[in-house]
């Protein structure tokens, strides 16, 4: 079909939107972010519904939005009524966010003839395209095959090996505020963080209101964080948003694929003890404030660190420092106030936690500015 790609504009659609090949789907899902539900009633004619979150993902897995098994994948396509020669057009009423990932699992699946609608259904509308009320709708079964394609999907037991690989970058597709974990995740219980070597690259970065960028604009983008022969590989928080990332890097030469499982797992799978300070042992957290005030001046002298371990278990020194290196300022603040509240603290165990911090921060022979000043911040929020 002449013009078909990756991603085809509003115009296209309404110059082929009659041809016979060609299965529009509605992709929408909500944001894990949104407190009620946005859908509209509206469709594009003849759209029928990709339920991402049932027909089209592991519903029996314990993350979300996991990928299907080939069969799944298989049968739920042929249930709308897909053919092998098929050419399908996705798109969501967010504009672009849940549509790239119906596109990767057709992709993963062997189906190339697959493209994203940029700008969505919003652009859509703006262009005054033609709308129709949703209703339910038989198709007749189609004769859809799927056969799955490994090196589109990178799962949890290679990210060690990737993150250290020089041919491989992990980028992340959340944003920097979450990434850093300047903010919780909106899922409950889930830990903040990112995983070890990876880089940000929100997904919004590439985009303008609800449509892509243009080529040179995102061509940009990737090349201040990947060389042209790196293989990328892209996370968010389930798989959804590095969907978007994975489509674009695609439709500029790179080789990609996608953590299926996403922080959701990571964060999940490698959480311990130490990444809920509301579980630490008083010990833990004296060894944490020490080692934060220690490292205020960026600096852990010898004599410092001599003084924590007099205080607490080697043990819990290295597993706390493992902890300590992994978070931020903010991150660190908001742990101690944290693990704070955990603990029944009264005026004189706070007396004597301050006096193990000036005892540590003399320990080589002077308490500088820097740990002035994190002794006294420490001092105001844990009054």
């Amino acid at each position: 079909m002449e013009g078909f790609g990756d991603i085809v504009s509003v115009n296209w659609l309404k110059d082929n939107l009659n041809h016979p090949q060609l299965i529009i789907l509605d992709a929408t899902i909500a944001k894990v972010t949104e407190e009620e539900n946005t859908t509209t009633e509206l469709q594009i004619p003849n759209a029928r519904y990709f339920d991402i979150k049932k027909d089209f993902s592991d519903v029996s897995s314990q993350f979300p939005s996991t990928i299907p098994s080939e069969q799944q994948f298989e049968q739920s396509a042929q249930h709308l009524g897909i053919q092998k020669d098929s050419y399908i057009l996705v798109y969501d009423t967010k504009g672009i966010y849940s549509s790239p990932r119906a596109w990767w699992l057709f992709k993963t699946f062997g189906h190339n003839n697959v493209a994203v609608l940029d700008g969505g259904f919003p652009e859509w509308n703006t262009q005054k395209g033609k709308t129709e009320i949703k209703a339910k709708a038989e198709y007749m079964t189609g004769n859809f095959k799927a056969k799955y394609n490994p090196s589109n999907v990178v799962y949890f037991e290679s990210l060690d090996v990737i993150g250290k690989d020089e041919n491989f970058k992990i980028i992340d597709a959340r944003s920097t505020e979450r990434f850093t974990s300047k903010v919780p995740e909106p899922r409950v219980g889930l830990r903040s963080g990112h995983i070890p070597n990876s880089i940000n690259l929100p997904y919004t970065s590439i985009l303008e209101a609800s449509l892509f960028k243009s080529k040179d604009d995102i061509t940009a983008i990737f090349n201040t964080l990947a060389k042209a022969n790196q293989h990328l590989v892209f996370t968010c928080g389930s798989g959804i948003t590095a969907s978007i990332l994975s489509l674009a890097a695609t439709t500029l030469g790179y080789t990609n694929s996608v953590y299926d499982g996403s922080w959701t797992e990571y964060g999940t799978l490698t959480a311990t003890t130490m990444d809920n300070p509301k579980l630490w042992t008083k010990e833990q957290l004296l060894a944490y404030i020490l080692i934060f005030v220690a490292h205020s001046d960026l600096d852990e002298s010898k004599k410092e660190k001599e003084y924590i371990l007099s205080r607490v278990d080697t043990t819990v020194y290295k597993k706390v420092h493992e902890k300590f290196e992994q978070d931020n300022d903010y991150q660190s603040i908001q742990n101690i106030i944290e693990a704070v509240k955990s603990h029944d603290y009264y005026r004189n165990d706070l007396a004597d936690l301050f006096a193990d911090i000036k005892l540590m921060a003399f320990a080589d022979g002077d308490m500088d500015q820097m740990e002035h000043m994190a002794y006294n911040l420490l001092k105001k929020v844990l009054k």
